[in-house]
């Protein structure tokens, strides 16, 4: 079988945590993993790099069209590297089509873990990891044509991923029918870690003992994570005015946000946010609260079966 297993979310969702989680869970050392040094799990699906030693071709030299009609073959022959054991992989893009028709992401993987989180405290934590204005966060989370690395006009560092709406990139995953899917709230992840990041890493067939779930909690504290920034920086930070790991809150929107910046983002994802538990079913339209999710519980949320 195909031993990768997509790390899928929406950018500032909690995936580098999780990532860190993982490196912990496999560590074997008694102190915690290097934020700096993950292994393997710092692989991103949009990296350049193995692209072009794959194909052997400037990726720089494509059209963003032509460089997706190339990537799940890249794929492919990556996970032919690593024949046994889980091999997670992060990703940012929407789960889309190339312009053959063909899913970027298919490709026979083991499954896909969908990390989500509370579309406002997207917003607040995007605003402030790539500095730019709460609007232009919210416009992020809003805008149809949405991406990362999208640019035509100079070579970004990364191949182009189209995010789509937060609503949209949300449901192209969770709503495809190509692979299993594992759906971890940041939330509950904060609320019941153990529990939570166990569940996932059982659905990715990956064996957990109790300590050494326990340590992987413990090593991956937000307090822990603090203060290896503070003393040695962390290489995937772009601000240099806000830390990575900043705050780390769920539900820390309503004090930041303006009504009308919730309200553009809960009009544009309202539908979605109440399926997952981010909006009271009944309306949910006068949701501006310190403490967003006092009105949502955790839940359960199988959309396939975990894979053999």
């Amino acid at each position: 079988m195909n031993p990768i297993v997509w790390l899928a979310s929406f950018p500032k969702s909690g995936d580098t945590w999780f990532r860190l989680l993982i490196a912990n869970l496999l560590n074997d050392g008694e102190g915690p993993v290097d934020i700096n040094r993950i292994p393997e799990l710092g692989a991103i699906a949009s990296a350049r790099a193995p692209f072009d030693q794959i194909t052997l071709l400037d990726s720089g030299l494509l059209t963003h069209d032509e460089a997706d009609a190339l990537r799940a073959a890249v794929y492919v022959v990556e996970a032919a590297e690593y024949p046994h054991a889980a091999h997670f992989v992060k990703v940012h893009d929407a789960y889309t089509l190339n312009t053959r028709g063909e899913p970027l992401f298919a490709a026979g993987a083991r499954g896909v873990i969908y990390i989500v989180r509370d579309p406002r405290d997207v917003a607040v934590s995007l605003s402030h990891h790539s500095s730019i204005s709460i609007d232009a966060a919210v416009d992020k989370l809003t805008a149809p044509d949405s991406s990362l690395c999208g640019s035509v006009r100079r070579q970004p560092i990364q191949l182009r991923q189209k995010l789509l709406t937060w609503s949209a990139h949300v449901l192209s995953w969770i709503e495809q029918r190509d692979l299993p899917v594992h759906l971890v709230r940041y939330e509950d992840l904060k609320a019941a870690p153990a529990q939570t990041f166990a569940a996932a890493m059982q659905f990715a067939g990956q064996a957990v003992s109790p300590g050494d779930l326990k340590r992987a909690v413990r090593h991956t504290d937000f307090a822990e994570l603090q203060r290896q920034e503070k003393a040695r920086g962390f290489r995937e930070r772009i601000s240099p005015e806000s830390m990575f790991f900043r705050a780390g809150t769920a539900g820390g929107w309503g004090a930041v946000l303006s009504e009308e910046q919730a309200e553009r983002i809960v009009a544009s994802n309202r539908d979605v946010m109440k399926r997952l538990g981010y909006l009271p079913e009944s309306d949910g339209r006068d949701a501006k609260a310190n403490g967003a999710l006092k009105n949502a519980s955790p839940i359960e949320f199988d959309i396939t079966s975990a894979p053999s």
